[in-house]
């Protein structure tokens, strides 16, 4: 059996652990835009919170390019990794935390193989419907002529935003909220496709499968057709050496 890098034994020692500060990240998140009434203190708290998970996934961005055999190979090949783990020094907005976290978590879960193409992509959609509607209801809320005041209107802004839907009961009157909806339309587009792509993937496999043992199928009857007229002309001269001994 062939030893895994101590990188590869990292990414797997730390799989588990963030994806659970990714859950907490969430919650620290969600936690001031859905209660308006939240002090300061817990405010704070929760900022301090996304602080730390952002910095629990530099770190790993950083061990695991310490850890590599070939460093200038591992950012050239990871290159939106360190992007997202730059991206909140260049100018620590909330919204950036938010992209940025969103995005190592999507490179970590991709790494994870027992994480199969449906579950990434059915947590892709959550997470972006989630995190979508959480960011446009922080910022369009207290816009002077917005329309999405409340987590409901949000989630169905997002939905229809999503599916490229669109029925534009509800929508962004900031740049902000608008930018936020270039990338949720953009990012509903590249999920459909994938989607698409796998379901189309699998009949393409199935139709190949059926090919084959048909193809299989047909072989062996040849084999067998084969098989009985050897065994008939074995037979006919068996007969024919027993009538000429007579």
């Amino acid at each position: 059996m062939k030893e895994q890098s101590p990188q590869v034994r990292w990414e797997h020692f730390t799989q588990r652990p963030l994806f659970v500060l990714s859950g907490l990240f969430a919650v620290a998140y969600a936690v001031p835009i859905v209660d308006t009434s939240a002090g300061h203190t817990l405010t704070r708290v929760c900022t301090a919170v996304e602080w730390l998970v952002w910095a629990a996934f530099a770190l790993d961005y950083l061990m695991r390019l310490a850890l590599s055999r070939h460093p200038w190979t591992f950012v050239r090949t990871h290159w939106l990794d360190l992007c997202a783990v730059a991206l909140p020094l260049l100018q620590p907005l909330r919204l950036l935390r938010l992209v940025s976290t969103l995005l190592l978590v999507g490179r970590r879960a991709r790494m994870a193989s027992q994480i199969q193409l449906t579950t990434y992509v059915a947590g892709a959609v959550v997470g972006l419907m989630m995190f979508g509607s959480l960011a446009v209801l922080s910022v369009e809320r207290d816009a002077p002529h917005g329309n999405i005041h409340t987590l409901g209107d949000a989630l169905w802004w997002s939905f229809t935003t999503m599916t490229t839907v669109g029925y534009g009961d509800h929508s962004p009157t900031t740049g902000l909220g608008r930018l936020l909806a270039v990338g949720l339309m953009l990012s509903g587009i590249a999920l459909l496709g994938v989607v698409t792509a796998n379901i189309a993937a699998w009949f393409i496999a199935r139709f190949d499968k059926d090919d084959v043992e048909e193809r299989l199928h047909r072989e062996a009857i040849e084999a067998l057709t084969e098989e009985v007229r050897a065994l008939r002309a074995e037979v006919a001269a068996l007969s024919g050496s027993r009538v000429e001994a007579v």
